[in-house]
This record gives C-alpha cells, structure tokens and sequence, in this order.
C-alpha cells in the first residue's frame, strides 16, 4: 500500500499543510522540533486511530485551536481510498472512510497499515511493561481491529470494578454493604474479557515472535538465540520475580484455551480478593501482564549490551511489518523517526538494504550524511522548517511495489 498525500490541519505545529508522496521512500530532514516527527505521528494516526506519544487528542490540537484535521489518500491492492480523522480538544473524534463517518472504528482501521520505529523504541526493552502492553495491542489494532472494541471493553469493566473496591477499602466508613454484592458479577465480565485481550497477545506474539528470531540472526550474524514470550500472572508462577527464570518456563500447555483461562483468572481473583479490596484496586488481569524479551534465556533488560538491545528492537520491528504483510496481503508503510542516529553503520546498512524500494519508507533525519548518492537520488527530500515542508526533490511513484519479504528460512 502507498500513502499518495497527507494534508494537515492544526496538527500539531502544523496550521495548514498539505504532502505529496512521489517515490517509494521520503526522507524528512531539519533541525530537532521543527515537525519532522509529527508528520509521522499524523501517519500513524491514521493507521491505528491512536499515538505512542499521547495519552489525550488534546495534545494533537495547535494552541489556541479546538480541533485538528488529518486527511490521507491511500493506494493499495483494492484501489484508492480517502481517509479522514478529527479531534477535538473535548475528546470527541469523527472518522470518515471515502467521505462517509464510521460509526464504528472497525470501518475505518486496517485501510491503512504502517510500522513505526523510533529512538524511543529501545523502551520495548528498557522501558515500563505498560509501554510493551500498548506496543503489542497496537500491533493486534492492525491485525485485527475487532481488536480496539475488546480492549474497550475490558478497561470499562476493570474501571467499574476499580470503582467497587475503592468503596470495599477498610477505611471507607460510608460505605453501603450491598455494593459486595456486585464484585462476583463484576469478576465474571472482567474474566471474560481479560481472557479475550490474553489470548490475542498471546497469539501475536506466537506469530511475531519466529520473525524476530530470524532478522535477529540475520542482523546480528551470531548464534544468539532471541525470545519473547508474553508473562501473564495467570501463570503458575505468574506473581513472582521472572528475571532469572528462563522465558517459557512455567507456561501452561493450555495458553489458548478460553475457557481454562478464565478459570484460572477467576482462581486468581479469589485468591488476590482481600489484597484488592485492602488496596483498592484490581491487581489481576492484562493489564499488569508484561512481554519478556530474552537473550540466550537471560533477559535482555538485565543482561543484554546496548548493541544486542538495539539488535533486538530492529529485529522486532521488521518482524512487525513482515507480521503485517502476511496477515493483510500487502506490505505496510515504514516509518523511521531518526532511528539512523541510533544504529551503528553495520545496522543502518542492513535496515536501508531491507527497505530499498520494496515498500513504502518515511524517513526523518537532521542531515543526509547517513545516506548514499544512490539512495538520495531515488528518494523525496522534504525540509520540515517550524511545520512548513518545502519540497527539494521527487521521482517517479512506481504503480505498485512487490512484496517486502519473503518467508524466512
């Protein structure tokens, strides 16, 4: 699929600002806090209806403005599609697929599909095991966008259930006995959705986790063997440290059976009951799991160089866009938000020899030093300046590209 244009309003630090996209690879170079990120971002909305980078649609809006507007055009094997989304500082979202509003964010998630890889994403393994869960649900937004709607679901239940327990707290002196009664019902809902969140992670990480293994080989030309596994505290040890514990031990033989999975998440909260209601609380489900990313069964977080971590993560990455590819039939877009600067020469040269003009890449960069003559000759040079782009260069969009990968050995 390809992006043929973008058009921007009060995004961000963009007022009014429209792109054209006429090579298979756009490289956005300037100075740091000029734009060059928010474009991508405006590109990832798009695709996933959510950021990496914000909690609230308040923070897309331009100061002073009470909404913005992102409009993209869309190539892709099915033809050309027009896609618009609007925020409002209210929270409030209208989106449209070819001019019609979609009542329901499945209408409009999966006509685009786009992998982001940031210098931020060194998280995956550095970072919080809340950053790994957004990571891999909006990987599974995009595989499945029936997807968003489950994860709605769980939090609206876990939120009522919260509510519940804040009230159960011992020092809550007003509060009214009958509200005991609903937690029972409460524990059911929230063990029948956090088993359908589970499961899903579960399968993507199963599907994503080969591909790794093997750009992880092939990047890093040694025999180090990556894992990552998905740590649920539905686990028999799943409440305990895992820092020593190699990555599949413990593992249930029935990760995928909804039911036993249910069953255990009801064990679990029977288990954890006066803790939750001494703190306030929900203390069990998805939403505490973390993703393990493991070196030779020794986690990475812990044990793992700055070399192998960034290995790890492009390897994860083009696991993702090859994850993508194999489930919606057509390459995804990449969007490489000054990841140069962060890899080493041996790296940046696998990373540009994989992209080549085999799908769609938005690039952003300082300078163009990392580039060869080749590879700027057949790219789009765009200056971002303080939310202005001018366009320096442009070749020929090719009609449609082949497919990025191939399965790998």
């Amino acid at each position: 699929m390809y992006l043929r244009s973008i058009a921007l309003r009060h995004f961000r630090n963009y007022h009014e600002q429209r792109v054209e996209f006429h090579a298979p690879k756009t490289i956005l170079v300037g100075n740091n806090a000029q734009g060059k990120s928010n474009l991508l971002e405006s590109v990832a909305f798009l695709a996933t209806l959510g950021s990496p980078r914000i909690r609230n649609d308040r923070d897309l809006v331009c100061n002073g403005e009470e909404a913005a507007q992102i409009d993209g055009e869309i190539e892709c094997l099915h033809g050309r599609s027009e896609l618009q989304a609007i925020v409002r500082r209210s929270g409030r979202r209208t989106v449209r697929a070819n001019g019609e509003t979609c009542r329901r964010q499945t209408d409009f998630l999966g006509t685009l599909n786009a992998v982001e890889f940031s210098c931020i994403d060194i998280d995956l393994v550095r970072g919080t095991p809340d950053y790994r869960r957004r990571w891999i649900d909006s990987l599974i937004i995009q595989l499945e966008p029936i997807y968003v709607y489950i994860l709605r679901e769980y939090g609206r239940i876990l939120k009522q259930r919260n509510a519940v327990l804040k009230q159960l707290k011992p020092l809550q002196s007003s509060t009214n006995p009958a509200i005991a009664d609903t937690l029972p019902a409460l524990d059911q809902q929230l063990a029948t959705a956090g088993t359908k969140v589970i499961r899903r992670r579960r399968r993507a990480l199963d599907r994503l986790a080969p591909l790794a293994r093997h750009w992880h080989h092939a990047i890093g030309g040694a025999a180090e063997n990556l894992t990552i596994a998905y740590r649920s505290q539905l686990d028999p040890d799943g409440m305990t440290d895992r820092a020593s514990r190699p990555a599949q031990a413990d593992r249930p033989t029935d990760t995928d059976d909804p039911h036993a999975i249910q069953q255990r998440f009801l064990d679990r909260l029977q288990q954890y009951n006066s803790a939750e209601r001494a703190r306030g609380t929900t203390l069990i489900g998805p939403h505490r799991d973390d993703i393990e990313l493991m070196i030779d069964d020794r986690p990475a977080r812990h044990f793992g160089s700055q070399g192998q971590q960034r290995t790890l993560v492009l390897a994860t990455k083009l696991a993702e866009l090859q994850a993508i590819e194999t489930v919606v039939g057509e390459p995804p877009l990449l969007l490489l938000d000054d990841v140069l600067a962060e890899l080493d020469l041996i790296r940046q040269n696998h990373l540009l020899d994989v992209i080549e003009d085999r799908f769609q890449t938005l690039i952003t960069t300082t300078h163009l030093n990392a580039f060869d003559a080749q590879w700027l000759d057949r790219s789009q040079i765009l200056t971002v300046d303080r939310g202005s782009i001018l366009l320096h260069t442009a070749t020929t969009l090719p009609t449609y590209p082949p497919h990025a990968f191939s399965s790998p050995s």
